[in-house]
């Protein structure tokens, strides 16, 4: 069974169909990929399936462990197990790495997850949570933090997005540590290489899911850009 179900998702705005009947699931436990170019709808199906101010479906049904969970404020999602890490990590003014990590699990050994993320505790668990810190720090920081939370569902936005090459392994294995927790994995991203590491892969465009299946042929699809959805206005 599903652990997350989206069921002909609806999401308008000023009347234009921002998700139009999308329909979407993943499995528990399984790397799911969201591909898409940019405006194509797949961050806003993330903060609907979190609940972010703002965000509530005109039409359709987001059901998360067989519970509906559309009107749902944000802080219960997150308690049901829901996480969600933003493309642009929040800068938290007057925190330090250590008691953001902790926020998330007080009984979390937060050098283990720094480390987890290729950051070295003794460096960076006094460090502020401020300009001093690389938008890939920050990022990293980020991630350590879901990693702490033990999600059942884990959404990452980007999670490559400001992250050197020499980088991406370590992303990929924080997201296939996830995977060995327990965790379902919502990847959403631009970049067909990034894809390769889900278990299965879901073609995005214009508001609705074009392809679901093996990461390489959605991923292939995605590259030759064979939408008939968006007449090759949007994923050109």
């Amino acid at each position: 069974m599903a652990l997350l179900k989206v069921r002909s998702l609806t999401y308008l705005v000023k009347d234009k169909a921002i998700l139009d009947g999308l329909n979407f699931a993943i499995e528990s436990g399984e790397i799911h990929a969201l591909l898409g170019s940019n405006a194509t709808g797949k961050s806003t199906l993330a903060y609907l399936i979190m609940g972010c101010s703002g965000y509530t479906p005109d039409k359709g049904d987001i059901i998360f462990n067989t519970i509906k969970i559309n009107h749902m404020p944000l802080h219960e999602r997150a308690r049901l197990g829901i996480t969600l890490a933003w493309q642009e990590p929040a800068r938290i003014e007057g925190l330090s790495v250590w008691q953001f990590i902790a926020l998330a699990n007080p009984h979390a050994q937060v050098g283990d997850y720094l480390r987890a993320v290729g950051l070295t505790p003794d460096v960076y668990l006094d460090r502020m949570l401020d300009k001093t810190l690389s938008g890939g720090e920050r990022k990293r920081i980020e991630l350590a933090s879901v990693l702490a939370m033990q999600p059942r569902l884990a959404i990452l936005d980007e999670p490559a997005s400001g992250i050197d090459m020499l980088s991406i392994g370590e992303i990929t294995a924080v997201i296939q540590e996830l995977k060995r927790n327990g965790a379902a994995v919502m990847l959403i991203t631009h970049r067909e290489e990034m894809a390769s590491i889900a278990d299965r892969a879901s073609y995005i465009c214009g508001g609705k899911i074009i392809e679901t299946g093996a990461p390489h042929q959605v991923a292939q699809r995605y590259k030759s850009r064979g939408c008939t959805q968006c007449d090759g206005v949007i994923c050109q």
